[in-house]
């Protein structure tokens, strides 16, 4: 194992090949996670309100979903699907974008988020090199990509993966692996309370919810890998790719839907991860 470590260090092509191909799987395996864990969610609320309100009644009898659990199959004819056919992107190409039993379309998002996986993977690669920063870098992109779509069809932001993101954000920075410990501290703390401050202020004058707390965790997380001076420009980031992303599903969508911002949290985090310190140093014309 040493050996091929050492080997990818010093061949960065083969780097790039492992690394795309393993993101390709991670990418069908985040098709999994979106499309699963708002449905896991789900049916433990239901499970969790039946024993709080009525504990005398035996729970649903149903079957637990999880991520590996039941086996992926059509929505249409419930046919499974092979492990010849999901392999990323090929098996959607050569079936031609259908089920192979009832032709029913398969949805181009599941090619589209293994492809978008692979090469915000590689880029991180390109930004960072073969060192700890890539590594853990590639599990804040797999994360934030999964979270990114989540909440962009259910206006969920899960506390499993967010809470956990925070808390690997603090342990990695407490080796001052992106930022320092207290930076890393400090940027959580923040992060949370700037998005909460909004959220009470809209509340007390509107009466209404303009965010979920989900959002705050998010950022929170976000400054727990980054720190407190990354923020400001997540924040900046986040409203601009919002207004960009917004107008344009405002022509798309014949009604008015609301927006998550959590996407564009998620989005402007990454892109602050890699290039912050040098977008920084350009508007302050360093």
């Amino acid at each position: 194992m040493q050996e091929f470590i050492h080997y990818l260090i010093q061949h960065p092509t083969a780097l790039y090949f492992v690394v795309g191909i393993f993101s390709l799987c991670i990418g069908s395996f985040l098709n999994v996670v979106i499309y699963r864990t708002p449905k896991m969610m789900e049916q433990e609320w239901r499970n969790d309100c039946q024993m709080l309100l009525h504990p005398e009644q035996a729970i649903i009898d149903e079957s637990k979903i999880s991520l590996s659990q039941p086996a992926s199959t059509c929505p249409k004819c419930h046919s499974p699907i092979r492990w010849y056919q999901n392999i990323p992107v090929i098996s959607w190409l050569l079936l031609r974008g259908k089920c192979g039993q009832c032709q029913n379309p398969i949805s181009i998002r599941y090619p589209f988020i293994e492809l978008l996986t692979a090469v915000c993977a590689l880029t991180v690669v390109a930004v960072f090199g073969p060192t700890l920063q890539m590594l853990f870098g590639l599990v804040l992109t797999y994360v934030l990509i999964a979270l990114t779509f989540i909440d962009f069809d259910t206006q969920l932001l899960p506390d499993r993966y967010t809470l956990p993101l925070a808390a690997l954000g603090l342990g990695v920075n407490s080796y001052a692996l992106y930022t320092s410990a207290s930076s890393a501290i400090w940027g959580y703390i923040i992060g949370f309370l700037c998005l909460w401050v909004v959220y009470y202020l809209f509340k007390l004058v509107t009466g209404k919810e303009g965010m979920g707390y989900g959002d705050f965790k998010l950022l929170a997380a976000l400054g727990a890998w980054m720190g407190p001076l990354m923020l400001p420009l997540i924040v900046l980031l986040s409203s601009l790719v919002g207004a960009i992303i917004g107008i344009i599903l405002l022509k798309i969508r014949k009604e008015n839907q609301p927006f998550a911002f959590g996407p564009y949290i998620a989005i402007a985090g990454w892109i602050a991860f890699l290039w912050g310190d040098a977008i920084m140093k350009l508007y302050l014309g360093q």
